[in-house]
Parts: structure tokens; sequence; C-alpha cells
């Protein structure tokens, strides 16, 4: 019968390709009208980038590496709920902004799961807050409730304080033991996490190219001098300015 680890590193390995799928395949979708709306262009013309192709490479990179940890918490938050289902009989939470419940030593914690401990500001944190707050008081109304306990668990990171007054903050090390009872746990799901790593990594990087290639020739057609100087005064109205027909994309 295979061991905890077993079924970790089997499942990691067959639902990873959700992740590199979803990540071409954004690649794929992506225009430079919207990636150049997205993005700060008084910070690149601060950095001193003053050819379109590193314009190009450092906006499409910026907007790629916010993609990437979002498709890939997406990825962590169902690989924590099929841990704890399997160790906790844990499932997905019906309840707003939480996302994993389960009972452990007859406490039931709900479990809202961010990527690393610096994951929102002070409203968003507030909101997390709401949503523990209606979890219990439904849960507080069942004659069977237990012990409630809140955890914001983060998949990744460090925090030197646990205890948030509402709710437990558990990072990295602690979170993924928390929900597995195997305190190495953190450690030994990295190596799975690289399975075929190369492979789909290849095939990613010729889409990339072919994208930087067509992006480099977009902004030159549109955002530079026959010179081949760039028109900073055109790409930050095309940015910033009021919506108008002197601003739109060709």
């Amino acid at each position: 019968m295979p061991s905890l680890i077993d079924e970790i590193t089997q499942f990691i390995q067959t639902n990873i390709s959700s992740f590199y799928d979803t990540r071409l395949r954004r690649l794929q979708g992506l225009n430079l009208k919207n990636v150049l709306r997205r993005k700060n262009p008084y910070l690149f013309k601060a950095k001193y980038i003053y050819t379109a192709a590193d314009l190009v490479k450092g906006i499409l990179d910026a907007h790629l590496s916010s993609q990437e940890e979002t498709i890939f918490g997406a990825f962590l938050e169902r690989l924590a709920i099929f841990i704890c289902q399997r160790t906790f009989n844990g499932k997905k939470s019906a309840a707003e902004g939480i996302d994993l419940e389960f009972e452990k030593d007859q406490v039931l914690y709900l479990v809202a799961i961010k990527s690393g401990p610096n994951w929102g500001n002070s409203g968003q944190i507030s909101k997390m807050k709401d949503n523990f707050r209606k979890a219990k008081r439904i849960l507080g109304t069942n004659a069977n409730a237990r012990n409630v306990i809140a955890v914001n668990g983060c998949c990744y990171g460090q925090t030197l304080m646990v205890d948030q007054g509402e709710y437990l903050k558990l990072c990295g090390e602690q979170f993924w033991n928390f929900i597995s009872d195997i305190p190495t746990l953190y450690v030994d799901i990295i190596e799975p996490l690289g399975h075929d790593a190369k492979t789909r990594n290849a095939a990613f990087e010729q889409e990339y190219a072919k994208v930087q290639n067509r992006f480099i020739g977009e902004f030159i057609s549109n955002f530079c001098a026959e010179d081949g100087q760039i028109l900073w005064p055109k790409l930050v109205e095309f940015n910033s300015g009021k919506v108008s027909s002197s601003n739109r994309f060709v």
C-alpha cells in the first residue's frame, strides 16, 4: 500500500501539468496593448531603459511573474486540500473566503490558504477576518460544533507571530506540518514539483521567444521614431492619457 508521501508525489506529478498548461495558454493569449496598459511606464524610464527589446522584456517578465504567482498559488491550494483530505478527511469549504476545513484533536479548523506571508493589504486582511467571523457564527449555531479556530495558512515563508488574535498564521514548514502531520513535508514536496519541468519549460521558452519578438515589432511600429528612439511621451499618453482616438493602439 503506498505511503502518504507516495500519494502526494503521485498527485503532484499527475496534476502539475495544469500549472504548465495554464501558464502557456495565458502567454499565448497575451497582447501588447493590455500588457503595456498594466505596467508603469515611469518606472521603466527611471530604470534607464532605452531599447525596445529591453523594455518589452521588462514589461513581459513583470507581467508573467505576477501571473505565475497566481496560477501556481491555485495549484498549491489544491495540493494542500488533497493532503489534508488524505490525513484528516479535510475538504474544500463551502464558506465564503475559506479554502479548507477539517477536524483535528476535536478542534474544527477553518483555513484560508495564501501563497506567502505578505499576501495582502490591510483591507484584504480585514476581509479575511470578516470571512472567518461569518463562518464561525454559522458553525456556532450547530449544536454539534466543537471549538473552532481560524487559520491563515501560507505555503511558503516564515512568521514570528503565530497568534494574530482572531486567527493563527502558519507559514511554510508550520503550515505543511499542520495539514499533514509530516514535519519534513515542506522539503519533501520540492523534488516532485520539478517533475517534467525541463521539458515543459523548454516548450514555454519557445513560445516566449515568439511572443517577445512579436511584441518588439509591434512596439517599434507604435512607439519608436524612424531613427529607433523610444517615444516616451507617446507611450505615457497611451498608458495613462484620457481615453480617446489619439492614444489608440495601431
